[in-house]
């Protein structure tokens, strides 16, 4: 397993560039609070919903982005020859008022997950985890590609090791973050798969597995990693049967959190929706019964014009299904504390 080392200290490549950088995020509009890991308030880890897929994940002074798309309500996305979708809302921060970030998480290459002037703003050096068709989009640009790309395949995984100033040399646990390629499927299996894989019109996708935890560096394998949170982020699929290997690769371990896609994007768009390419409500509410994460949040549905499965249907399938404790409702610019506890350590055979 790769390990890579990030110093949230301000010592890495810049955020953006040529342009200053706020110090921390805006406060939040609502805040909520993982009820059964922090039921007495004590947390020490947060997500901030921007919109769309973008969410910003803080801790132990580490900041992870996920899909970064700041567009503005009335901006035009490509999303494949022919395809296109208009932004419908606004995102809760702009990206001039976007703080030091210090990993991306990028699920896939379209503009509504990573737009336009976010790539050409963002810091070329910044360190991007994303899919090996990413990869090469962003690494093939000449002067202007991005030069600290990482590629995960499903179930690969890799470690950032955060080291921070302050922490003394000796041994112990440090904060660490294992990062896993989860699959996902943005077109559904039959003929329009095969032919996309041919013509490469909507590009192929990753889930992710978000674990924070601590590890004291002594192996190259990750088996030094102890898990303290576990956020399962679906990426742009639909319920296809590789998700159903999550749960078997993590029977005995908990998923105390996930993020899903939602928004039921439909394509070529609302006035001929021929295919149905991320989850609607139904399948929402499949995802969770299958996963059955402690807590589940939507994002991504309803920010462009190719949504056509709002949150209100996921909702009321929601409450069909008897699933309301289990879901907690972000609406952009709110923030999601929950706290990361030290010392769950995994068993001694490995996940991967």
């Amino acid at each position: 397993m790769k390990r890579i080392q990030i110093t949230p200290d301000g010592s890495g490549p810049p955020t953006k560039l040529n342009t200053d950088v706020p110090a921390s995020l805006p406060d939040a509009k609502e805040t909520r609070i993982h009820p059964q890991n922090a039921p007495d308030a004590s947390t020490n880890a947060s997500l901030f919903f921007v919109g769309t897929a973008t969410t910003i994940l803080e801790w132990e002074g580490i900041r992870i982005l996920t899909d970064p798309n700041f567009l503005h309500a009335g901006d035009h996305v490509h999303l494949g020859p022919g395809v296109g979708a208009t932004r419908q809302t606004n995102p809760a921060i702009d990206l001039e008022e976007l703080p030091r970030i210090d990993v991306i998480l990028l699920s896939h290459y379209h503009e509504d997950h990573f737009d336009r002037e976010v790539e050409e703003k963002l810091s070329k050096g910044l360190p991007i985890i994303t899919t090996p068709h990413a990869k090469e989009c962003l690494t093939g640009k000449g002067e202007e590609s991005f030069k600290n790309v990482h590629a995960l395949d499903f179930w690969h995984s890799l470690l950032l090791d955060v080291s921070q100033s302050d922490q003394t040399s000796g041994s112990g646990p440090k904060p660490s973050i294992k990062v896993t390629g989860m699959p996902g499927k943005h077109v559904p299996p039959g003929p329009l798969n095969v032919a996309n894989e041919i013509l490469g019109a909507v590009p192929p996708t990753n889930g992710w597995m978000v674990e924070l935890g601590y590890s004291d560096g002594s192996s190259s394998d990750g088996s030094d990693f102890e898990n303290g949170y576990r956020i399962y982020i679906s990426g742009d699929t639909l319920m296809v049967d590789e998700l159903k290997e999550i749960p078997e690769r993590y029977k005995d371990h908990n998923i105390d959190l996930m993020l899903v896609h939602l928004g039921g994007t439909t394509i070529p768009g609302p006035k001929m929706p021929l295919l149905m390419v991320t989850m609607d409500a139904e399948q929402g509410v499949q995802l969770m019964q299958l996963i059955n994460p402690d807590l589940t949040i939507p994002i991504h549905y309803d920010d462009y014009d190719v949504f056509l499965s709002p949150l209100d249907d996921f909702k009321k399938a929601v409450h069909a299904a008897g699933l309301d404790s289990k879901v907690v409702y972000l609406d952009r610019k709110d923030q999601y504390k929950f706290n990361v506890k030290q010392g769950q350590k995994q068993p001694k055979q490995s996940l991967y």
